[in-house]
């Protein structure tokens, strides 16, 4: 995940946009709902069945053809993405609930820990480098207390990550390091309380601490349930005590050690992964060499890992270390993938090569991946396999997946010095090893290329046919990340149906769609840098947002081979659509650029002509520093979306062309079209992105979504580009110095039906999934072809609600969950009424109840 993507995130605005709304609805289906449990989702449980009279003729048909089955469906298709972001990982899903254990979270203060006095108890706590536990810790923790008794005592207080969540009769496994001054005679007690010390919940002694660094571990079991505990180490006795390594575990998921958090280990689990991509995301290659991911600092004794801070602005104790991923996805039953850093930091700049390790020095980066795969991978007689065993795990974990960087093809000069050589090392050690680029790379060989999208929720609906049309004969691909992340709320009805309709079209098109992961996994409420996300959990409690249960639903009936389906309307409402139409104007993001010798023909007849000698007065200026000098239209400022409109909103069927020079700044230049008012435009993103891609982007009400394919592409400071965009009807052109870079027809709103079907062969069971984004409930008649005389039973499980706003709550957790009830059909054919803005998977046998 990248923060050019996250700029899209964070610029995104304005309302949903609501699409494909049906006019006439048919009556709400009459049929008792019930939740049901996640695990169960796509099972069909003991409800009323399904009235399947809908009280008119149907909308449409759908017709399945169970004969003729189409190509296999990935076995891997949905997969799980983790980054540590959103304190997914540390205060998450890694179920440590000390914050700052090893006090290397800040280099000045004591983060997340403080001092406590009772009584006439004096004393402070403060950061020490001296006589350390090893070579690897940087500091201690020094108690320092001056006066302590039975009634005055002091202790240093942690309360973890925002809280530490408690459970009535639950067992927590504390362990310390701690060293006293010599020849003092300190004792020390340990316990878990509320907020305030009025309720203890759990205590112990430690007595008195031996000479020199020592190990102690203890069993809290707590006396009653709190969402805010806080951890105390106290000292009734006056001295000097040196802390580290500070660690409290809960019960943790499948009883590992150095576990994970199980409410949240138990929704990924729910949502049947077929792989678990770690450790990200841009958390690989960090902001910086310094803070790229080092895998080999993540294994062995928690004690010896360093830990590093990472790119999403906090530190990572590297306690869920890359033997911990390999152990997750194992317990899984998910294939491990691997995400290498390759010598390309996020914020490396291209031009200078900072934060990029030169080529010269990439050897020791090449063999870092192959130790990695040996670490997973090799019998316990070689190097790293030896170490893999010595941590408790003499069985190769099956490494077979291993992604060659990470968003890296916004930087793809460098990207492509580099695939070929990692590649080409892990071929030739592990030829078997499936390897994913960023891009393709001309001359290399790529297997599968991983492709990123954050949209809105009509991007995705529209572009649910996007793998119809792709090439066969090129790579396979990989959708590693997507999510709507524009008007998606926090999370909300309208995300998951787009989402759910772009699933449907990778569905249909396994046979090159391999793999997919929705990104991020968890946000921890505490620290939101990224939104929306899949899971949502604080301290205490988790619940998953209509996201979530999208890709748990199709997780869990994926299928095994497409079933050819069509499907037809019986009663056409939409419209064609209008040609694109609206005035033009010129901007720029954060960068500064020239403009000259425009001009707008709508075939011989000229709309609009401008040399810039002078102020025509026919440009508005909407945001910017606009000027005209030595014959030129200006661009100086340094703000984002600075934009000069002129022009008619009647234009259409134009072409425009003009002279553009960037003269600084961190983009390129923008070029927008069928503009109808400030919300409402389109606009050609020239060297968008940080300077790496090129796109269209249409703005509705203000939330921007690309249309059609985005392609690399970086603009030169300094040096004068020509500019050619034809409009003809919906169809955009776009040339720069007489090539084509663009040719995108603007569809119509996608929708409001979105399907695909297929066979599960272990069950036999026919899978239907569908989509409806409309406003009004929809009456479709399946028709099973080769099932003609055959009675058809089974299970809807469906997500919808009334809103599409709707989001989940710790207080509502399933406002928006499936519900699950019976259907049953005749001579192969069912009709069946699919809600409104809901998302349905039917699961159909053969045969009698």
């Amino acid at each position: 995940m990248g923060v050019t993507l996250l700029i899209i995130l964070l610029l995104a605005g304005g309302a949903v946009y609501y699409i494909n709304r049906a006019n006439k609805p048919p009556p709400e289906p009459s049929v008792t709902r019930q939740p049901i449990d996640p695990k169960d989702a796509g099972k069909p449980t003991e409800v009323q069945e399904k009235d399947l009279d809908s009280g008119h003729a149907p909308e449409y048909t759908l017709t399945i053809d169970t004969e003729n089955p189409g190509p296999a469906i990935s076995p891997m298709l949905y997969g799980a993405f983790f980054e540590e972001i959103n304190h997914a990982g540390d205060g998450g899903l890694y179920a440590e609930l000390i914050s700052n254990r090893s006090f290397e979270d800040h280099p000045d203060t004591l983060f997340n820990w403080w001092i406590e006095k009772k009584g006439e108890g004096s004393g402070n706590v403060s950061l020490s480098g001296k006589n350390l536990l090893n070579g690897v810790q940087t500091r201690s923790m020094k108690l320092s207390v001056t006066t302590a008794s039975n009634t005055g005592k002091v202790s240093a207080v942690n309360n973890g990550y925002w809280g530490i969540a408690l459970k009535e009769g639950a067992e927590y496994k504390l362990s310390f390091y701690a060293r006293p001054e010599p020849g003092q005679r300190m004792s020390l007690d340990v316990s878990l309380e509320s907020p305030d010390g009025r309720e203890v919940y759990a205590a112990h002694p430690v007595g008195v601490l031996k000479e020199g660094w020592n190990h102690y571990t203890y069993t809290l079991k707590s006396a009653g349930t709190a969402a805010n505990a806080r951890f105390l180490i106290t000292a009734s006795t006056p001295g000097t005590v040196y802390l580290d390594m500070v660690s409290l575990f809960p019960p943790t998921w499948k009883t590992r050690e150095n576990g994970l958090r199980i409410d949240l280990a138990e929704k990924v689990a729910e949502m049947k992964p077929s792989f678990l991509r770690f450790p990200g995301g841009c958390f690989v290659e960090g902001n910086t060499q310094e803070n790229a991911y080092r895998w080999k600092t993540t294994i062995g004794p928690l004690e010896t890992r360093p830990g590093h801070r990472g790119y999403w602005n906090y530190r990572s104790s590297d306690g869920l270390g890359f033997h911990e991923y390999l152990q997750w996805a194992e317990d899984l039953q998910a294939e491990p993938l691997y995400v290498a850093y390759i010598g390309i930091s996020h914020d490396g700049d291209p031009v200078t090569k900072s934060n990029t390790v030169p080529l010269t020095e990439i050897g020791p980066w090449i063999q870092d991946v192959l130790d990695a795969i040996e670490y997973a991978n090799g019998p316990v007689t070689s190097k790293w396999g030896a170490k893999r065993a010595a941590n408790g795990h003499p069985e190769p974990f099956g490494l077979k997946y291993v992604e060659i960087g990470n968003e890296n093809n916004f930087q793809p000069a460098e990207y492509k010095q580099r695939y070929g050589l990692f590649y080409q090392a892990i071929k030739a050690k592990y030829p078997e090893m499936n390897l994913i680029a960023n891009m393709e790379v001309d001359g290399e060989p790529v297997e599968l290329v991983d492709e990123h999208y954050y949209e809105s929720a009509e991007w995705f609906m529209n572009n649910a046919s996007r793998y119809d049309s792709y090439d066969r004969s090129g790579p396979e691909i990989y959708v590693g990340e997507y999510a709507v992340t524009k008007g998606a709320g926090e999370g909300n009805l309208n995300a998951a149906l787009g989402e759910a309709a772009f699933m449907l079209g990778m569905e249909r098109n396994s046979d090159i769609v391999k793999m997919a992961s929705y990104a991020p996994l968890f946000v921890n409420t505490k620290d939101r840098t990224w939104n929306p996300d899949a899971i949502v959990f604080d301290a205490a409690s988790s619940y998953g947002t209509p996201s979530y249960y999208v890709q748990q639903m199709f997780g869990s009936s994926k299928g095994d081979i497409v079933l050819p389906a069509v499907l037809d309307q019986h009663r056409q409402t939409d419209t064609p659509q209008a040609s694109i139409q609206g005035a033009v104007g010129l901007g720029t993001w954060s960068t500064q650029a020239e403009y000259d010798d425009l001009l707008v023909k709508q075939g011989d007849r000229i709309l609009l002509e401008d040399g810039f000698s002078r102020n025509s007065g026919r440009w508005e200026s909407k945001s910017g520093n606009w000027d005209n000098a030595a014959g030129l239209l200006r661009q100086t400022g340094n703000s984002a979306d600075a934009r000069i409109i002129a022009g008619d909103p009647a234009w259409r069927d134009y072409t425009i062309t003009l002279k553009a020079k960037k003269t600084g700044g961190a983009e390129g230049m923008l070029i927008l079209f069928g503009v109808e008012d400030e919300g409402n435009f389109y606009w050609w993103n020239i060297g968008g992105w940080g300077n790496t891609v090129s796109a269209i982007e249409k703005s509705v009400g203000g939330t921007r979504s690309v249309i059609g394919q985005s392609v690399p592409l970086s603009i030169e400071s300094g040096k004068g580009y020509d500019i050619r965009i034809e409009l003809s009807g919906t169809t955009i052109r776009t040339h720069l110095d007489g090539k084509l870079v663009h040719e995108i027809k603007d569809q119509a709103a996608a929708g409001p039906m979105f399907y695909a079907a297929s066979r599960e062969l272990a069950t036999g069971d026919v899978i239907v999934k569908v989509v409806n984004s409309s406003e009004q409930a929809l009456t479709a008649k399946l028709l099973l072809k080769g099932m003609t005389a055959k009675t058809l039973y089974g299970s809807a499980t469906v997500l919808a609600t009334d809103i599409l706003t709707d989001e989940n709550s710790f207080t509502d957790p399933d406002k928006a969950a499936p519900v699950t009830h019976r259907v049953t059909g005749t001579d192969g054919s069912l009709e069946y009424t699919f809600s409104k803005f809901s998302v349905t998977v039917l699961r159909l046998k053969e045969g009698g109840l």
